[in-house]
């Protein structure tokens, strides 16, 4: 076999370089770079049996198929369980479905006990993602954000249910970044930008299922029976029915589902990573008679050696010392070299998106509630829950059925970043959803009737959804492999402050002056979108 030419070197991926990830190494405070890898140069004094492929070039030869369809359906749940955790709170006002009878600002401080959980499990997550693999983490996330969903079923106390929300977020917190990274990794370039975009999908699904699932549980006043000194009735038996996605998520990747082969690839794992394109391989070529060809890779000891290092500490402060210093290196490196103006740009998006966002989304039961009320979403008027009273003898679904069109209304922008994404680009949509959001969100506090405000919310959803799509994708092609996840689960945390601002700020002007809120959120989304200029083009780029 003849050396390669130099055409051939100039195609070699980008590889990671720069700082180590060793907590240990007293020069973390270089600049991160890329350059070109060259292991693949095969001397003649020492020819290789077997191709060695770089991951891009794995990923290829293992084909695109029923493999890739099968993983799209899996972490598509569990992006779905995702949404169903978060938003079955927003369908209970008041909160007067769990005989707590909460004020408006009670129920900003319960939203917000979410994402104060997601907010920590983002990131903490995210690190142990890059250091100990994707699947194992979303295996115990799952099953932590579905486990305490569903015991907070049995709260009778208003600070037990906020505890038990916010461990619930900690799991949230850590599948929501971990799941894109996951997903992204199994992708071939070509089509990577379209499959996340169908991944994103599903969290429409998720606010479908809890709208519905809303919709046909709450109403029913004859779920009512004694547990000791609680009274089990048709809302919480709905908060435990909105757990069983996350729990059956989890079985689903404990079972069945393979670790990374880009992260087996990074952590020096060659014989995994190829048993993994072995799999995909097999299930992508079913019934065309071809066989998986002998092949080598081109693996990295980077985090191999950070992991030995890691366990090899002669105490046990030596340990928790290497545990902090290496906790906060990924934030340190994502925030120098030629990361950081991405960075800082994604950071301002993460926040303005989320306050945009949540703000409108998670209390559109609310203002729908005032219009019915008082003919206007600002109307200062006193709102009851769509369960009326203790004894749930009077029922209201209009609520719940305004709700189900609003998550509906995210399929056309689902469809339409499905087949631009990898046209455009990220950017282009990015930057174009959060300035038509903005104009959405602005005349939201001015209508008058329930109509109006239906379409302008379903106008908001819908485009709204093309942003969140847009961010998935750009987010996991600007970094590398071992900052991958730490970079994805520290943005969602950034973006889980902005979360918790405001709700706590709509649960403090709902009822006096909500213009107040609706005009923040237009004005952070409208930031959003022009700092999205800022960010470099990704379509189609490779993974390093």
């Amino acid at each position: 076999m003849s050396g390669p030419t130099a055409r051939d070197e100039a195609r070699q991926p980008l590889l990671f370089s720069g700082d180590r990830l060793d907590p240990s190494d007293d020069s973390d405070e270089g600049e991160i770079i890329f350059e070109r890898s060259t292991s693949n140069i095969q001397h003649k004094d020492r020819p290789s049996p077997r191709r060695r492929l770089t991951y891009e070039e794995a990923v290829e030869e293992a084909g695109f198929g029923l493999f890739q369809w099968l993983l799209l359906v899996v972490c598509g749940w569990a992006n779905a369980s995702d949404a169903v955790e978060i938003l079955c709170v927003s369908f209970m006002p008041k909160a007067s479905c769990f005989d707590l009878q909460l004020s408006s600002s009670d129920m900003g401080v319960l939203n917000a006990s979410i994402f104060l959980g997601m907010m920590v499990g983002g990131y903490m997550w995210g690190y142990l993602a890059d250091r100990r693999g994707r699947r194992r983490v979303l295996v115990i996330s799952l099953t932590v954000n579905g486990l305490f969903g569903g015991l907070s079923s049995l709260a009778q106390r208003f600070w037990l249910l906020l505890l038990l929300r916010f461990i619930s977020g900690i799991g949230v917190g850590g599948s929501i970044p971990v799941i894109f990274s996951y997903f992204s990794e199994f992708m071939p370039r070509l089509r990577r930008g379209a499959m996340i975009s169908a991944l994103a999908t599903f969290w429409m699904a998720g606010n479908i299922i809890a709208a519905g699932l809303a919709w046909l549980v709450i109403p029913k006043t004859w779920v009512l029976f004694s547990l000791g000194s609680l009274k089990f009735n048709s809302c919480r038996l709905f908060v435990v029915l909105c757990s069983i996605p996350s729990i059956t998520s989890a079985l689903l990747f404990k079972l069945f589902m393979p670790e990374s082969p880009k992260f087996l690839m990074e952590s020096d794992q060659e014989r995994e990573a190829i048993h993994v394109f072995r799999l995909m391989f097999e299930l992508n070529m079913k019934g065309n008679g071809k066989t998986f060809p002998e092949l080598g890779l081109r693996t990295s000891s980077k985090l191999k050696r950070h992991l030995e290092k890691a366990t090899n500490r002669s105490s046990c402060r030596e340990w928790l010392t290497s545990i902090l210093k290496g906790g906060l290196l990924p934030i340190k490196q994502i925030f120098r070299g030629q990361l950081k103006s991405r960075s800082i740009a994604l950071l301002v998006i993460f926040y303005c998106l989320s306050f945009g966002y949540y703000g409108p989304w998670m209390w559109f039961p609310e203002l729908f509630a005032r219009i019915e009320a008082g003919g206007s979403a600002c109307a200062n008027v006193s709102v009851q829950s769509p369960l009326q009273n203790q004894n749930f003898s009077t029922v209201d679904t209009t609520v719940y059925i305004d709700n189900f069109a609003i998550a509906a209304s995210n399929l056309p922008g689902n469809i339409f970043t499905i087949l631009m994404m990898d046209r455009t680009g990220g950017r282009a949509l990015l930057s174009f959803s959060l300035l038509v959001s903005s104009l959405s969100v602005f005349f939201i506090y001015t209508v008058q009737t329930k109509a109006q405000s239906l379409v302008l919310s379903c106008v908001f959803s819908g485009v709204c959804v093309i942003a969140w799509n847009a961010l998935d994708v750009v987010g996991t092609e600007l970094y590398p492999t071992q900052l991958r996840s730490s970079a994805l689960g520290f943005f969602t945390g950034v973006g889980r402050v902005a979360a918790i601002m405001v709700n706590l700020v709509f649960g403090h002007w709902v009822s006096t002056n909500c213009a107040v809120p609706v005009l923040l959120a237009s004005t952070f989304l409208l930031t959003g979108g022009l700092v999205a200029l800022l960010l470099p083009q990704t379509k189609q780029t490779e993974l390093t």
